[in-house]
């Protein structure tokens, strides 16, 4: 099953941290996400694919940006069974200082 989750990416920052949910100018929901990663050459977004893939316990290749490649709000595919969507809504406020590019 696919999964759709938007982000909100600060790149170039101090730490990889989840920070929690946000909403956009519609209220739609998205998460907040830092990375160290330079918004240059697809860095953080691959930096975001790997953040989110290793707090819900996937693979890498399970989650991919497929919108706002280069802007700040990002839409994401995820594939998992229909029990991730719990998990994906459960994503706020931790810290993985141990997810590296």
């Amino acid at each position: 099953m696919r999964h759709r989750l938007t982000v909100c990416v600060q790149p170039k920052a101090a730490s990889y941290s989840l920070d929690g949910w946000a909403a956009d100018a519609a209220w739609r929901p998205i998460l907040k996400r830092q990375v160290r990663a330079l918004p240059a050459d697809v860095a953080a977004n691959a930096a975001v694919e790997a953040l989110v893939a290793k707090a819900l316990g996937l693979p890498k290749a399970a989650v991919r940006v497929v919108t706002g490649g280069k802007n700040h709000p990002k839409g994401l595919d995820i594939e998992g069974p229909e029990a991730l969507a719990a998990r994906i809504s459960g994503l706020a406020g931790g810290s993985d200082d141990s997810s590296k590019d």
